[in-house]
């Protein structure tokens, strides 16, 4: 499959402001749209400048220092107890034929990455889109990716739905295939004082009950998802992704509660039950990671935990995890008896990239940045992480967990190849450039062995 004709590298100037957004006012087409007919300039600057947050995070922090904030329910999707998409019904009347092929193939590609979106401007959205845009140029049919699976945080800070334009349509406005995604914090979050519902823009964009094109598109012809919900089982030929809502806070991750109920955990337990005779690769997707190092970001004890157990009581585990949240990219090992499950974290599609830091010796003052030109206390810190590393040591109630690879630097995505006998996740970082090929990073999984092997080609 060719690629379409390369980005003009020329900045063009943004198109006027959009009109106050109806999401009343969708238009119903016959069947999905990916990619505009023709390949536009990158833009310059957004269509509508994103005002500061500040006030709203100094509300949010006098919030989180009381403990007075929490997880927030949401809809349930459609589709009951298990919710199922599959990547026949989001590529149309033409679904059933391509699916049939990818399996005749035996290889499936796709792109994973989360936090894409930016409230400074466009450029570096569009060096992560653009790059993955050109992994549709290839000579074999079978490379080209099928899919974007998005990791959470489409849209900064509070998912409002006046910002879907410029930090979603207009940087995938070339992106010739569906984009399915889970919801990030910043998806679901609302801005105090607001009378904002949360999800509300992330619904309309995204779980859609049918083919339809929302104002939020601002002219572009993408179709708006028809995921069931902000939970659900993605299937495709080779694949199985099971999607977690995470919610909102900042840290933990809250999959379940006393305010949410159990929904998610009974989705789980159904979707592994039903996963228990498939052969094909598991991925379990969360927002918020269960391990993370050397950032402001925490881990997620009780969601793992919650995952865990279900994941014990099934006999069923995934055969690799996929989060974002942390605005870099990071590569985990996870010992669980005698499997090797990398947990991935790919935060680094366009907001921002956060260097990696690390506490100073004891007696000094405290690290606030990991910036070789920031000073802090008259003394100057760096931290170059050496990886590999253990990150916790196995004993009689945890896992062996190593930091196997990270990039704290750069801007970067995965692409992901699925055949009949591996998993293997690739990063490749944008500075690399569209015309690069190789990865910077790469993990393979045996899908019966469930150990990490030589990546297959």
């Amino acid at each position: 499959m060719a690629r379409p004709p390369q980005h003009r590298k020329t900045s063009q100037a943004p198109s006027p402001s959009i009109e106050a957004i109806d999401n009343t006012a969708a238009t119903p087409v016959a069947g999905p749209v990916f990619a505009q007919p023709k390949p536009t300039a990158d833009p310059a600057r957004f269509r509508i400048d994103h005002p500061s947050d500040d006030a709203a995070y100094k509300t949010i922090d006098a919030l989180n220092a009381q403990q007075k904030l929490g997880p927030i329910p949401f809809p349930a999707p459609r589709g009951g107890v298990e919710p199922v998409l599959t990547l026949a019904q989001v590529l149309g009347k033409d679904g059933d034929a391509t699916v049939k092929a990818i399996a005749k193939s035996g290889q499936l590609v796709f792109h994973a990455v989360g936090d894409t979106g930016s409230v400074s401007g466009p450029e570096n959205i569009s060096k992560v889109a653009d790059k993955m845009v050109a992994d549709f140029d290839e000579e074999v049919s079978l490379n080209v990716p099928k899919f974007f699976f998005h990791l959470g945080d489409v849209i900064y800070n509070f998912g409002e739905a006046q910002y879907y334009y410029d930090q979603f349509y207009e940087p995938y406005r070339e992106y010739p295939a569906p984009i399915v995604a889970i919801a990030g914090n910043h998806d679901g979050m609302v801005a105090p004082g607001t009378k904002a519902v949360t999800l509300a823009a992330f619904l309309d964009n995204f779980c859609a009950s049918e083919f339809e094109i929302q104002p939020e598109a601002g002219g572009l012809s993408r179709t708006a998802q028809i995921q069931p919900g902000v939970f659900f089982t993605f299937e495709a030929p080779l694949l199985r992704i099971i999607a977690l809502y995470s919610n909102v806070l900042e840290d933990p991750g809250v999959i379940a509660s006393k305010d949410l109920g159990n929904s998610q955990l009974d989705f789980l337990k159904a979707a592994l039950t039903r996963a228990k005779k498939f052969t094909g690769a598991l991925i379990l997707a969360h927002h918020h990671p269960a391990y993370t190092v050397g950032s402001h970001h925490g881990w997620s004890e009780d969601m793992l935990a919650q995952i865990d157990e279900i994941c014990e009581d099934t006999g069923v585990w995934p055969h690799a995890v996929l989060s974002g949240h942390a605005h870099n990219y990071q590569r985990f090992t996870r010992v669980h008896q005698a499997m090797q499950i990398p947990y991935i974290i790919a935060g680094n599609g366009g907001h921002a990239v956060a260097p990696l830091k690390r506490e100073p010796k004891a007696g000094g003052p405290p690290l606030e940045s990991a910036s070789a030109d920031k000073k802090v206390g008259g003394s100057r810190y760096q931290t170059p992480f050496r990886a590999p590393t253990v990150l916790q040591e196995a004993s009689k109630k945890k896992d062996l967990v190593r930091l196997e690879n990270y990039d704290d630097q750069d801007f970067g995505y995965l692409r992901i190849v699925v055949t009949q006998k591996q998993l293997r996740i690739e990063y490749h970082p944008a500075p690399d450039g569209d015309a690069a090929k190789t990865p910077d990073d790469v993990v393979a999984v045996d899908l019966s062995t469930r150990k990490l092997v030589a990546p297959q080609v």
